[in-house]
């Protein structure tokens, strides 16, 4: 099962969209707190629609805590602006861990200093500086699908 990770998620509905995502997806969602938001609150559950209780999420505590219940994570790839590394160069595994930072300030440095040869991006024109959070982590979760498709397909 892939994992999609959020570091300090600031804005409920593309949280919500985000679950929805997963639920479709067979994937499981990681929150790192601090979350900017409740999860609870009722734009996650609006945007998640009745999924939200299909979801196959876990809330952690801090990036530490989810590193050591999760060792294989640190295998994960780390979506961000700040590389030149295509996210369809990735080879992403049935059970990879997939990392997206905040809407406002991304993933956070030290993170992407310890594990740079694993950052990925999304090739934009020089017009934009990023795209949503939802749109990433939906572009980003569908390549690694298609690079294991059989299994996924398995579990539909």
């Amino acid at each position: 099962m892939l994992n999609l990770v959020l570091v300090h998620p600031q804005i409920p509905n593309n949280t919500g969209a985000i679950g929805r995502l997963c639920v479709n997806a067979g994937t499981s969602l990681h929150l790192i707190k601090p979350i900017g938001f409740d999860i609870d609150e009722k734009a996650v559950r609006r945007a998640g629609l009745d999924y939200w209780d299909k979801l196959d999420l876990h809330v952690w505590e801090n990036i530490d805590d989810f590193f050591q219940e999760n060792p294989k994570a640190k295998e994960g790839f780390f979506a961000t602006t700040k590389t030149n590394k295509p996210y369809f160069e990735a080879k992403f595994k049935e059970d990879s861990f997939i990392f997206f930072g905040s809407e406002t300030k991304g993933i956070p440095s030290e993170i992407l200093e310890t594990y740079s040869s694993q950052c990925i991006t999304i090739p934009m024109s020089k017009e934009g500086r990023s795209l949503n959070l939802a749109i990433s982590t939906g572009i980003i979760l569908y390549e690694a699908i298609k690079q294991n498709y059989t299994s996924f397909k398995e579990t539909m």
